[in-house]
Order: structure tokens, then sequence, then C-alpha cells
């Protein structure tokens, strides 16, 4: 079956939850003040779009494709991420709230993740190279195995990362967040 081809359209204020998104491949489309929550984009293919001040918790992301994806004032919460086409994968996040989301075994390098929450998220063996971490609430988010070389966290907090568990070669911590990084050996630091 034929994908519907949608382009440089702009979705304003539209319920998805009523009225669900066909599923289709989407290119340089806008989507304004829509609430998708609980929804599903199985199988969707998204190049160079924007999601603007939407509800995305819970939507189903089996096998679709998010290719260069803005995300700004975006709810999203407990997102499977590591269920995407991983093929051209690359997503970004400007004032978002990605609590318990995942990005189990992502590449995504070079992202860029600014004002945004991201408690609880699971970043285990992803590959966030050079990526950019501006102003993130990191509380509870999960590390293990992920190459975070040349990553900027200079700005973020509540992050706690195992410098022998991880891969941060190069990467950038501001002196107030050392102490996330000497978690595991249970100092107090003052």
């Amino acid at each position: 079956m034929e994908l519907l081809f949608i382009e440089q359209k702009t979705f304003e204020k539209i319920n998805f939850v009523a009225s669900p998104l066909t599923k289709g491949e989407y290119e340089h489309c806008k989507f304004v003040n829509c609430d998708f929550s609980n929804s599903s984009f199985i199988e969707s293919k998204f190049s160079d779009c924007e999601f603007i001040n939407c509800n995305l918790s819970l939507v189903k992301l089996s096998k679709t494709a998010l290719r260069d994806i803005k995300f700004k004032d975006c709810k999203m919460l407990g997102l499977q991420f590591e269920t995407c086409n991983q093929f051209g994968f690359a997503v970004n996040f400007e004032n978002c709230n990605l609590t318990h989301s995942s990005f189990y075994q992502c590449k995504n390098k070079k992202a860029n993740f600014k004002n945004s929450q991201l408690n609880e998220v699971d970043f285990t063996d992803s590959d966030l190279s050079a990526s950019v971490f501006d102003n993130c609430d990191m509380s509870g988010t999960k590390f293990e195995n992920t190459i975070l070389e040349k990553a900027d966290l200079r700005t973020s907090y509540n992050y706690s990362i195992d410098p022998e568990m991880n891969r941060i070669k190069k990467a950038k911590f501001s002196s107030s967040g050392l102490a996330g990084l000497l978690d595991r050996y249970d100092i107090e630091i003052e």
C-alpha cells in the first residue's frame, strides 16, 4: 500500500486523538497546537517537520521515520524512540518535557536538547556524540554505555553519569556539575 504524501502543509489546533493522523509521508510540514496523545505514528515518515506546542505523550512510534525533526514547547511523556526507524534518525528539542521517554540504542549525533525536562529518560547504549544539552533537568536520567564524546552538558543539571560506564572523551561539563560525575563514589562535595 502506497503511503499518502503530504508536503509543506500546516496542521493547526487539530485533535488527532478524536480523528487520527493519516499514515503517510510528511515533508516540510508544521504541526501547531495539536493533540496527538496516545495516538499512532506507526510506519509514518516525517522529514524536515516541526511540532510546536503539541501533546505527543505516549504516541506509538514503531517503525516511524523521524528525520531532521524539531520539537518545540511539546509535552512528550513516555515516548519510545528506540522503536523508530533508525535510518536517518535526527531529532531536536526545545522547551520540551520528555519525562519517562527512551532513546535506548538510538544514534542521534549532534542533537540539541534546550531548556527541556529529561527526567527519568533512558539513554542506554545511545550515541549522542557532539550533542548539546542546554539548561536541561536530567534528574534520574539513565546513562549506561552511552557515547557522549564532545557533548556539551555545561548548563544542564541533576545528571549522574559514570565516567567508567560511558564514553565522555572531550565532553564539556561545568565545575558545578562535576558532582554528577562522581556519584558512584558516594562522596560529599562542598
